[in-house]
């Protein structure tokens, strides 16, 4: 009697599958962050553009907030993911947006399994912080 209560596992091919129909749910807070490291891959983006509260969480906690700037809205089999960055100055806006989308929707896929449906980039300024510093070494 016993042994039905158990949960049955079955693998097929590295996939594993649970008989009793268990429901895993994935946090926004995670996926958000999973979204945050393949962000900050990309190259010519300067920072990510989080509002007043997660700027004030990274100053008071010591930690880089890897969630700033990226909401999240999913639901038990997809989800839709929007970042807010920061392009530094002189790279090609719409190749970075692209490689961020790209780069999020299959690092979201690859870990949590779930579809994205939507990788929106928002663009909310320039950094122009590396051109200030060339203008500063080539006035020395």
């Amino acid at each position: 009697m016993e042994e039905e209560n158990k949960e049955i596992v079955q693998e097929n091919n590295g996939e594993v599958a649970l008989e009793n129909n268990t429901n895993i749910r994935i946090a926004d807070d995670v996926i958000a962050v999973i979204a945050g490291v393949a962000v900050a891959e990309v190259q010519g983006v300067a920072e990510m553009s989080g509002g007043f509260a997660g700027g004030i969480s990274e100053v008071l906690s010591g930690k880089k907030n890897l969630s700033k700037g990226i909401k999240v809205e999913s639901g038990e089999k997809e989800t839709k993911i929007d970042v807010n960055i920061i392009v530094e100055y002189g790279t090609r806006i719409p190749d970075v947006a692209f490689e961020i989308q790209n780069k999020v929707k299959v690092a979201v896929e690859n870990m949590t399994g779930l579809k994205v449906v939507e990788v929106n980039v928002h663009v909310q300024g320039v950094s122009t912080q590396n051109m200030e510093n060339n203008n500063n070494s080539n006035n020395n």
